[in-house]
């Protein structure tokens, strides 16, 4: 697979005027239907990777090799480049090492490394608690010297904006730059004051997460550095719903062809790629009428 144009094409969105809004994905199907719908990139979360492999909340509970085993599957599907969400890393440094290593080679165009405090401790309460920032600067630089290819994108994540304040975000994003970070995605930026002050204090592109609703405006991210602006995880949401609804009115006896919102056999050729697999079978496995 041409993972490296991946990361190209990604680096261009770094590199380019504009912010964009990535389409949520969480396996190879909804990757395609993103991919042939335009999107320029896709985003697999630490929560819905969660959901989608273990049916477990976003407790830190998925371990580093079903993570990169999805990416991986997502990866393969199509040509989306992929953003993909680390978590902590999970561990240490040495950790986060391993942890690029094993998503560099799943195929992914790029991953956060956040400095939240996981998984939860013993007594920790439900408040979001971050790593000191010397740790978290030297899981950055770690992340930076693991990778193999220079074309992937380490992206430095802070929580600190909703956990120790303004100050302290803009002390993370200038540790997490020199730590030779490629972008920062900021968690839970409210306004734009708040924005503006990070944008001023950083050199590298923004990524938000979690943004308030006063910034949900892509022409103005674009004048502030922000590249990629999540819009949160609906497919996935959306698609629980829809099995839900499905199973619920076959349980009540509704009788299948009744059924609505229920995709065409057309459109499963379409996201299956069946014409691909027609082709091929024809080229080699013969065709028993000749």
């Amino acid at each position: 697979m041409r993972w490296t144009q991946r990361r190209e094409a990604f680096r261009a969105i770094l590199e380019g005027k504009t912010c964009i809004h990535p389409a949520s994905v969480f396996d190879p199907v909804s990757a395609r239907i993103a991919e042939d719908l335009g999107f320029e990139l896709g985003m697999f979360a630490g929560s819905i990777a969660s959901l989608t492999v273990l049916g477990a909340p976003d407790q830190t509970l998925i371990t580093l090799t079903e993570f990169a085993e999805q990416a991986h599957r997502i990866c393969r599907a199509g040509n989306l480049p992929l953003l993909v969400d680390a978590d902590h890393g999970y561990g240490n440094a040495l950790n986060v090492m391993r942890t690029v290593e094993e998503l560099e080679t799943a195929g992914i165009a790029a991953l956060t490394i956040e400095d939240t405090a996981l998984p939860q401790a013993y007594g920790a309460g439900a408040a979001a608690q971050l790593i000191s920032l010397d740790e978290a600067a030297a899981k950055m630089k770690a992340a930076v010297e693991a990778r193999r290819d220079p074309k992937l994108a380490i992206v430095g994540r802070t929580g600190a904006l909703s956990v120790s304040g303004l100050d302290d975000t803009l002390a993370r994003a200038r540790a997490y730059e020199a730590a030779g970070v490629d972008a920062l995605f900021i968690l839970g930026a409210r306004t734009r004051e708040q924005l503006q002050a990070i944008a001023a204090a950083c050199r590298v592109p923004i990524v938000l997460g979690g943004a308030g609703a006063e910034l949900i405006d892509l022409a103005y991210l674009a004048t502030q550095g922000v590249r990629i602006c999540l819009q949160g995880h609906q497919p996935f949401m959306a698609a629980v719903a829809a099995v839900h609804e499905t199973l619920k009115a076959l349980r009540a006896g509704t009788p299948p062809a009744k059924l609505s919102n229920v995709a065409s056999a057309q459109f499963i050729k379409q996201v299956s790629r069946d014409a691909d697999y027609a082709r091929w079978g024809e080229n080699f496995l013969g065709n028993a009428e000749r």
